[in-house]
């Protein structure tokens, strides 16, 4: 003690009873803010930043990630959540509350003189025992009912953070948006859906474009804005005159010097133009054909200008993510030079068309014949419901992308933590020693999550957790939840309320480890 006041004599120190104090109040703090927003009942919040910007949420991670915490112990609690939702892409609010409970319901056998290390011994047994647990209770997918339990696993993610019409809308979106990009034997890259926000209309014309929207447009005024069954070029050339990179001069005696040399600085621009144009008479030419160029790097105005007399729809500057979202949605290759162009590298798409809004350009490329790439249009008539949106449908494509990678789902609705906690119950006759304590107190920390599900759907949470324990005591091994519209019990798996098993599976994990570092 005294070395550290010779250090730093500022400095506060809070030893072992006075420590746990410290970290029991920071993680109760942290779950009573977030109590309130668990489940398809809970509250939004509304956050207003120093600047005065308004952000309307109930997803736990938003809410943690633009809350300022100061308390040590809640921050790193926040971090565990926040690391939760960026592996999984939920379970953020879940994480904070059983880290909270399970100090609750430590603090309880602690402050009559257990040890806290005893505790986490109990802590460690029970945690194995609620892995085996959840491992009895997952659902695999089959072919048959894929469809249906991926639209429920969506479901039950999406109405936790929007309202429950929009979460009906936007889970058929975020289902046909994963089923599409999804290869066989390959892991599912969900940047290939690229999210794009309009504001504009209300958030119930939000749809999935099979195919790509792009924020820019032509940018020649006599190009066509609507084009059918187009061929789609690609390319990552320059279309642009650029000056030297060494500094050069140039030494002219006459007019005539000047002018052939201006010349024959364009000359090789002009050739790639050429190129490309008679590519297009190749293709285009008697047929109802016609032909796009989306160029990674610019095109200048004389090409633009060769382009739209040809009726060519040229879009430069393209982001390089959406350079291979185009192969993917439409086919073809991006080329990198033009002097080999044949029908292999170019793409097809139906119609290509441009939409103006506002100043902003929007080209869309839609009626793609297999498209591995998607685009989910996000509308909405203000920033802060398309913010909300943005985060809905991120969490909704996680969901999906890991249930169909692990290939099983757990019944939701508070119906494993009931499982486990009445599987706990049961291993305890089994544990000797004072280690039966830690699980009895890891027992009866799990049935927060209920709980707090039976209490912000407004009813009594003692007599919600009494009747999903009796029927869970005479159920026969079927999981049993709480319905939020009635308060009583329900089989989840007849309601098609699932969780994802790998979100369970991280927040058993990171929960029991963070709780017993902040007992010890």
């Amino acid at each position: 003690m005294a070395a550290i006041s010779m250090l730093n004599p500022k400095a506060e120190v809070a030893r072992a009873a006075q420590a746990l104090a410290v970290n029991m109040s920071g993680a109760k703090g942290l779950q009573e803010v977030l109590k309130t927003n668990l489940g398809p009942k809970g509250t939004m919040k509304m956050l207003v930043s120093g600047a005065g910007d308004i952000k309307i949420t109930k997803d736990g991670n938003v809410l943690l990630h633009e809350m300022q915490i100061q308390h040590p112990t809640a921050s790193l609690i926040a971090r565990a959540s926040t690391a939760q939702d960026d592996i999984t892409g939920d379970g953020t609010t879940s994480t904070v509350l059983l880290i909270g409970e399970f100090l609750k319901q430590a603090d309880l056998y602690i402050s009559e003189g257990l040890h806290p290390r005893v505790v986490c011994e109990g802590f460690d047994k029970a945690k194995e025992k609620v892995l085996e647990v959840l491992d009895t209770l997952k659902v695999n997918l089959t072919d048959a009912d894929r469809k249906e339990i991926l639209t429920a696993v969506a479901k039950t993610s999406l109405g936790t953070k929007v309202h429950p019409a929009q979460a009906e809308m936007l889970t058929s979106i975020v289902v046909d948006a994963v089923m599409a990009i999804r290869a066989e034997n390959t892991p599912i890259d969900l940047h290939m859906v690229e999210m794009m926000e309009m504001q504009h209309r209300s958030e119930a014309d939000t749809q999935l474009v099979r195919g790509l929207v792009m924020d820019h447009g032509g940018r020649h005024p006599d190009m066509p804005k609507r084009l059918e069954n187009c061929y789609i070029l690609t390319m990552n050339v320059s279309l642009e005159y650029e000056k030297t990179e060494v500094n050069s001069g140039f030494f002219y005696k006459s007019a005539e010097d000047r002018e052939k040399l201006v010349v024959a600085e364009r000359k090789f621009i002009e050739d790639r133009v050429q190129k490309i144009i008679e590519f297009k008479k190749k293709l285009c030419d008697g047929t109802d054909k016609s032909f796009v160029v989306i160029n990674q790097k610019g095109i200048d105005p004389f090409s633009l200008d060769a382009f739209a007399k040809e009726g060519i729809l040229g879009l430069r500057r393209a982001k390089r993510r959406n350079m291979e979202r185009l192969a993917l949605a439409c086919g073809g290759v991006a080329m990198n030079s033009v002097d080999d162009l044949d029908e292999s590298c170019v793409g097809y798409a139906g119609v290509v068309y441009e939409h103006v809004l506002g100043e902003n350009k929007y080209t869309f490329v839609e009626e793609c014949k297999n498209p591995l790439s998607v685009t989910i249009l996000m509308k909405g008539p203000n920033k802060h419901t398309l913010n909300q949106i943005k985060d809905a449908v991120r969490d909704g494509l996680r969901a999906v992308k890991n249930a169909v990678e692990d290939d099983c789902v757990v019944p939701g609705a508070g119906a494993f933590e009931v499982a486990a906690h009445v599987a706990l119950k049961k291993y305890l006759e089994t544990v000797k020693g004072r280690a039966r304590l830690g699980i009895q107190a890891y027992a009866d920390g799990l049935l927060v999550i209920p709980k707090v599900l039976g209490q912000n759907a407004g009813y009594d949470t003692q007599e919600v957790i009494v009747k999903l324990l009796e029927e869970a005591g005479v159920s026969d091994n079927r999981p049993v939840g709480i319905d939020c519209d009635s308060g009583e019990a329900c089989l989840p798996t007849d309601q098609g309320i699932y969780d994802c098993y790998r979100v369970k599976k991280q927040m058993i994990n990171s929960c029991t480890v963070i709780a017993s570092n902040l007992l010890l």
